[in-house]
């Protein structure tokens, strides 16, 4: 099975995917491949894109190779390269799934989408607590709504929810969100 995670920016895609991968799942998110090749850790992989820059994993950074090969080798590239990375496990779940073209290509190999929302207001508290390095550009709630803006003008983001097989809203605590995740899962294994 594999389970896609789309959602802004601390919504909860990591959660969610993390509730699956306590039943079993081998979690991975989309930027880590795009991690992996700015740190040369390509020896996961059976397949390395040529990677057109270079620096830290910032947000910015991230955001920007992803878009570059997107380009080069197409809208599903990212998902290729997590199921790549994960090819040893017979269920997957891929967190950060930003695109109608990354949509597109787990529904075609028969997966589900899980789209995951929460206020900004409560997404930028998120952030603040998890103090991640990826996230040091946001300091403020504009800058949170700087980034979401980037990410609709580059992913459509929102678009997306209309495309996932379910929508979660995550503004309640961490057992509320794992109930929903799991009536999901006990859905689709019926």
């Amino acid at each position: 099975m594999i389970i896609g995670i789309v959602g802004k920016i601390a919504a909860g895609k990591t959660t969610v995917a993390k509730f699956l991968e306590e039943i079993g799942f081998c979690r991975v998110s989309c930027s880590d491949p795009l991690v992996d090749l700015l740190k040369g850790k390509i020896w996961r992989y059976t397949w390395v894109p040529e990677v057109p820059i270079k620096g830290e994993p910032t947000r910015e950074t991230l955001i920007e190779l992803g878009r570059l090969l997107k380009e080069k080798y197409g809208e599903d590239v990212l998902i290729r390269l997590s199921l790549d990375r994960t090819r040893e496990c017979e269920n997957v779940v891929i967190d950060g799934v930003r695109s109608r073209g990354e949509v597109e290509a787990i529904k075609r190999r028969g997966g589900i989408v899980i789209y995951v929302e929460a206020r900004p207001e409560i997404r930028f508290e998120r952030l603040r607590r998890r103090g991640a390095d990826k996230d040091r550009e946001i300091r403020t709630l504009d800058d949170l709504k700087r980034f979401d803006e980037i990410e609709e003008r580059l992913y459509r983001t929102s678009e997306l929810k209309a495309l996932a097989d379910y929508v979660i809203v995550n503004e309640g605590t961490l057992e509320e969100l794992r109930e929903k995740v799991m009536r999901i899962i006990n859905l689709k294994v019926r």
